[in-house]
């Protein structure tokens, strides 16, 4: 098989559920796992890290905070996923972080990732989260879904945002 002959594999998902994995070929395809053959030698590539896997299929921290103390939203609109970023915060420090998020494995798995860097980190450090430190977290992200890990640090930067400017009275 050659590299041009591989198709991208695309996790779809309706409400947090894996509904298909299109390009896929077989059951052990659907791990994210393929093998190819360069020059004679078998090189195995990995779509998605066994922690995305892990956060996509077991996202931590889903959910609302009714009496947030920050709440920020984010979309892209070229790929159409939507993340909501749910903080309560006490004496400067993220006590509960939650999250909502409409969008691919990569998507779920980014906003799992960092709502799990954050919690517990006082405003000051959840302030300095970036895109960067979500997907190596992850353990790397495909070039072409590292926009989920943009939205997973702007979705906080806005929740952050939205609790500066309510308690900046």
């Amino acid at each position: 098989q050659k590299v041009e002959d591989l198709r991208a594999y695309e996790v779809r998902t309706v409400n947090r559920t894996l509904v298909s994995v299109t390009g896929v070929r077989s059951t052990k395809q659907r791990a994210a796992n393929y093998k190819l053959s360069e020059n004679g030698r078998k090189k195995t590539m990995a779509l998605y890290s066994e922690k995305v896997m892990d956060h996509f299929r077991n996202p931590r921290n889903v959910g609302v905070i009714e009496d947030a103390d920050g709440i920020g939203e984010v979309g892209n609109a070229k790929c159409g996923d939507i993340m909501k970023m749910y903080l309560k915060i006490e004496d400067e420090v993220i006590q509960d972080v939650k999250f909502e998020t409409f969008g691919c494995g990569s998507a779920i798995a980014s906003s799992s990732m960092a709502t799990e860097l954050i919690k517990g980190k006082p405003v000051s450090e959840a302030m300095k989260l970036t895109n960067q430190a979500v997907a190596e977290a992850l353990d790397g992200l495909p070039d072409y879904k590292m926009h989920c890990s943009v939205l997973a640090e702007e979705a906080i930067q806005a929740a952050l945002d939205d609790y500066k400017k309510k308690n900046s009275k």
